[in-house]
C-alpha cells in the first residue's frame, strides 16, 4: 500500500466514501522528493514510464557551468548554497533545487581566460610586478622565434581583439580575485541528476547582491 496521487481515495463533496472499483496504478504513485544536498556524487536510477529513467541525485558536488559572455562552459566545483529565492530553509540545509543561487570555483575559468588572452583575470598590485618580468622574459623568447610562429601569433592577434571588445562586469571581477563566482543552478538535480548552471551577471547579480545583503542586515 504504497502513497498514490489518484482521486479515488478522496471523498465526495458531500463528505461520503467512493466505492473503489479500480486497483492502484503504477504511474499514480507518490515518489518522495530528492532533496539534492551538497556532497560527493552519489545518484540513484529510477525508472519511469514508458521505460524512460530519471536520475534522482541525493548528493551533488560538482556541475558543468558556463560563462555566457564568452559562450563556454567549465566543470567546476559547487562550494555552497548562498540564496533561495522559495525557502530560506533550502539555503540552511543546502539543498540543490533548480534556481537556486550557488557559490563556485571560479579557477577553470581563469585559466582558460589566461590560455586563450593571455592576462589574468583580476590580477592584484603585488602580482602586477612579477608579470611585467615575466612579460619580459616572453618578449625575448618570442623574438628568438618569430620567424617559425608566425601564423600562430596572427591567429593570437585575432582571439587578442575578442577579449579586448568584450567587456567583463567589475562585480564580477572582484568575485573572480577572491577565487569564487556566483552562479545559478537551471538544471533540475531531482530529475536529471546533474547540477548546471551559469555564471550570474549584470543586472541579475546586482539584484542577487542586494538580496543577499538584505538578508545579512536582518
Amino acid at each position: 500500500m504504497g502513497i498514490s496521487r489518484d482521486g479515488r481515495h478522496k471523498l465526495r463533496l458531500t463528505g461520503g466514501k467512493k466505492k473503489i472499483h479500480k486497483k492502484k496504478r503504477k504511474y499514480e504513485l507518490g515518489r518522495p522528493p530528492s532533496n539534492t544536498k551538497l556532497g560527493s556524487r552519489q545518484v540513484h536510477v529510477v525508472r519511469g514510464r514508458g521505460k524512460n529513467y530519471k536520475y534522482r541525485a541525493i548528493k551533488l558536488d560538482s556541475g558543468s557551468f558556463s560563462w555566457p559572455t564568452f559562450g563556454i562552459s567549465k566543470n567546476t566545483r559547487i562550494i555552497d548554497v548562498v540564496y533561495n529565492a522559495s525557502n530560506n530553509e533550502l539555503v540552511r540545509t543546502k539543498t540543490l533545487v533548480k534556481n537556486c543561487i550557488v557559490v563556485i570555483d571560479s579557477h577553470p575559468f581563469t585559466t582558460w581566460y589566461e590560455n586563450t588572452f593571455g592576462t589574468t583575470l583580476g590580477k592584484k598590485k603585488k602580482e602586477k610586478k612579477e608579470e611585467d618580468n615575466k612579460e619580459e622574459n616572453k618578449q625575448e623568447v618570442e623574438n628568438n622565434e618569430e620567424a617559425a610562429k608566425e601564423e600562430t601569433t596572427k591567429t593570437y592577434g585575432v582571439i587578442k581583439k575578442i577579449g579586448k571588445s568584450k567587456t567583463i562586469d567589475p562585480l564580477l571581477l572582484e568575485q573572480f580575485k577572491q577565487g569564487r563566482v556566483l552562479a545559478c543552478i537551471s538544471s533540475r538535480p531531482g530529475q536529471c541528476g546533474k547540477a548546471d548552471g551559469y555564471i550570474i551577471e549584470g543586472d541579475e547579480l546586482l539584484f542577487y547582491k542586494r538580496k543577499m545583503d538584505k538578508k545579512k542586515r536582518s
